[in-house]
């Protein structure tokens, strides 16, 4: 059984730039932000960031458990990513996906994985219900050399991760 990336610990000590550079390493598929035109290039750094942030990996299940975690704890809330959405460099994720593994096998993982989602969100909603003090979406870099305990800490997301 492969061993748990560092990054997904709850209490990792990396820093968020060393949780980038393993998760960027077990995911070699995944497009480097530094490839893509500006725009998109910092949408997908931020969704690359809350990955390691919120200790998720890239399985279906984390993947869609990921975006309420932002719009409920960061500073991209629900209305900011339907304003991002409508931007058409959002729409390349989706289409590489389904280019990659085909809209059946998206749409059959999804149904697949809700489920057991759902009570998790729920969990997730009940615990950042009111919250004020929201993570940075688009600006990571003072983040960076900061390890993933103490921001963890700090936006109080240790009790979101298990």
């Amino acid at each position: 059984m492969a061993q748990r990336p560092r990054y997904t610990r709850k209490d990792s000590t990396q820093t968020l730039r060393e949780g980038l550079a393993e998760y960027y390493a077990l995911n070699p598929h995944l497009t480097l932000p530094a490839t893509q035109p500006p725009e998109f290039a910092k949408i997908l750094e931020a969704h690359d960031v809350g990955h390691v942030i919120y200790g998720c990996d890239t399985g279906m299940y984390d993947e869609l458990k990921i975006l309420p975690l932002f719009w409920w704890t960061s500073e991209c809330t629900f209305q900011r990513f339907r304003q991002m959405r409508n931007t058409p460099a959002v729409d390349v994720m989706y289409d590489d996906m389904i280019r990659e593994k085909g809209a059946l096998w998206l749409y059959g993982e999804i149904l697949r994985v809700i489920p057991p989602l759902i009570p998790e969100l729920v969990r997730i909603w009940f615990k950042t219900r009111d919250r004020q003090k929201r993570l940075p979406f688009l600006d990571s870099q003072p983040l960076l050399d900061r390890s993933l305990r103490s921001i963890r800490q700090e936006y109080d997301l240790l009790p979101l991760i298990r």
